[in-house]
Formats: C-alpha cells, structure tokens, sequence
C-alpha cells in the first residue's frame, strides 16, 4: 500500500517508526497549512517558511509525545503558532515599512466576474488583516481563521479572558474601520 493511501492515523506511526518517505508524506500533506497559519501571525514569507519547517523538526523529533496518532494536524498547528507568537514577541514592536512594500494600486471593478468577487473579497480581508497592530491581527487570525475560541486564545496568547473578549472586540472594529475605506 503507498504511503499516500495511508490515513493520519497509520502515516504517524510509520513517523514514529523513523520511516523517511511516511516523515516526507506527512510534511506534504500539511505544509500549506502550517505555512499560511505562521505567515498570518509573522507576516514575513520567509521566517514563516522557516518557522514551519522547524515545526516539523521539533514535531517529528518529539512524536513520542504525542499520545493520540489522529491529534497530529491540531498538534501541529499549536507547534506552529506557539514558534510564530515567539518570534513575532521578539521582533521590534515599532517597525516601520518601507515605502517600497506597499503596494498601490488602480482597480476596474468592470471586469470581475461574480464568482471571483468572493475571493477577491476574502482577499482584501486577509490583506487589510495584516495592516493591523500585531496583537489585533493574531487574536482576530486565531479566532476567526484558526477557529479557537476565546480561552484557548488566552492560553496561547497568555492573556486573561476578560482581555481576550476586549482584544478581539476592538480588533474586529479595528478591521471594520479599514475595510470601509477600501
């Protein structure tokens, strides 16, 4: 049976076993994810690519402590964003943005078709969602893409609940104030 018709359950044990192509398999299977759930927290294609593949490293070196084969993928992307909100705590907080990475832009909106509407819709949501401060972004990413609801947000972010509500409240009034100008 090739490794690709494996379900989670069977390719993690094979990782666990130290089989090279299951550990390659698995990494192809998650990787876009993992990737795109840093990239939303760190905002730098590069560090979010590295921040995934060391995800990979600590996950695969650490199966042992995984005590359900199936939790792999959420197990994963708690690995994820925990190095993403590490790395994101240690940037500057007062960067400033080269003129040269913001993009303008003149728009036709004669020529899109329906169907695309949505996605180009769901992108400037995603866009706009980085232009925010850092702690907006990351709890509104958390929460409305990542789906983790409200105290598992305060583990991971290591806020209270009360400031948890307050921080995704004023960042989603935050993105609404941006996308009424676009």
């Amino acid at each position: 049976m090739s490794l690709t018709k494996l379900n989670t359950e069977q390719l993690i044990a094979k990782c666990r076993e130290r089989d090279q192509n299951a550990q390659l398999e698995t990494y192809n299977r998650y990787y876009k994810a993992m990737y795109n759930t840093a990239l939303r927290i760190i905002k730098d294609t590069a560090e979010a690519e590295d921040i995934m593949q060391e995800a990979f490293l600590t996950a695969f070196t650490k199966l042992s402590m995984l005590e359900n084969n199936t939790m792999f993928g959420a197990w994963l992307k708690k690995i994820v964003i925990n190095a993403s909100l590490t790395a994101s705590r240690k940037k500057d907080i007062h960067r400033e943005v080269a003129l040269e990475t913001v993009e303008y832009a003149l728009t036709d909106s004669v020529g899109i078709l329906e169907e695309d509407l949505s996605s180009v819709k769901a992108k400037t949501v995603l866009n706009t969602l980085t232009q925010l401060k850092d702690s907006y972004s990351t709890a509104l990413s958390l929460h409305l893409i990542e789906g983790y609801d409200y105290e598992e947000i305060c583990q991971i972010m290591n806020i209270s609940y009360s400031n948890c509500r307050t921080l995704i409240s004023r960042a989603k009034e935050s993105l609404r104030k941006k996308l009424q100008f676009v």
